[in-house]
């Protein structure tokens, strides 16, 4: 299987196994969507890590794969791409994406998906697809300027250029930089912290934060006013609530 889904203590790691660079071709794709779905599904998975291995997390697409498919092909293929990354992003739970070596292209826009993203010092990032004569495919024009901000993005989708981790950084375009023993280690640890949280509560965080970005801030009040209210209907709030009277903040146990 080109990616998997490994689950212990509350957490899923995605693991994409494509060697050698985990190149990100239509079966990949569509493991990658099935497994993301079967993620949102599992009550056992409250929290999320993607991750590509030790050296790499993902060069992009398979570029020999896509050489061969025509205008009327890449059509028929385009949504599914899309379908696939989009999958990833509305997992409900917090989703953190281990970055090490290149994320590159679709790399680049799959840890895009996650909530988090912590990279490793010789990561490397980038969407290079403008260098093929294309523009990224899988949401990088999208999500990379909700991210980064407009004139950002546009730097690195119109000249297709790599950065290394420290730009990376002071771009926003990772949130975490640790050397590169310590990748997965630290994403499994953030996962594993809030994995141990209130599982309704942090899907309304994240529904609410997600909503707010595509709509007008109305809009995104009365969802968040929605999920605000409909919290308190949950064993979680009361629990939560009881602990913070009964022995003080932090300390409520949600599992």
């Amino acid at each position: 299987m080109t990616v998997t889904l490994e689950v212990a203590e509350g957490v899923g790691t995605l693991r994409l196994d494509r060697p050698p660079m985990n190149a990100l071709d239509v079966a990949t794709q569509d493991r990658l969507k099935e497994l993301a779905e079967e993620a949102t599904r599992r009550d056992d998975v409250r929290a999320v890590v993607i991750y590509g291995g030790e050296r790499v997390f993902a060069a992009g697409a398979d570029i020999k794969e896509m050489q061969e498919m025509d205008h009327t092909a890449m059509v028929l293929r385009a949504r599914a791409l899309q379908d696939s990354f989009t999958a990833v992003a509305r997992i409900p739970k917090p989703v953190v994406a281990a970055i090490t070596g290149y994320a590159l292209g679709g790399g680049c826009e799959l840890a895009l998906c996650a909530d988090y993203r912590i990279a490793a010092e010789n990561a490397k990032l980038g969407q290079p697809e403008i260098l093929l004569g294309l523009v990224p495919g899988a949401g990088g024009t999208q999500r990379l300027p909700r991210l980064i901000g407009p004139s950002q993005a546009k730097d690195l989708i119109f000249t297709g250029r790599q950065v290394k981790a420290d730009e990376a950084l002071a771009l926003g375009l990772v949130d975490r930089v640790v050397p590169a023993a310590e990748v997965y280690e630290q994403a499994h640890a953030w996962a594993a912290k809030l994995a141990q949280g209130p599982a309704i509560a942090l899907r309304a965080a994240k529904e609410s934060v997600d909503t707010g970005l595509e709509t007008d801030i109305d809009t995104g009040l009365a969802v968040e006013r929605n999920w605000f209210a409909g919290l308190f209907a949950t064993e979680d709030r009361a629990r939560g609530m009881r602990s913070f009277v009964e022995e003080g903040p932090g300390k409520a146990k949600f599992l």
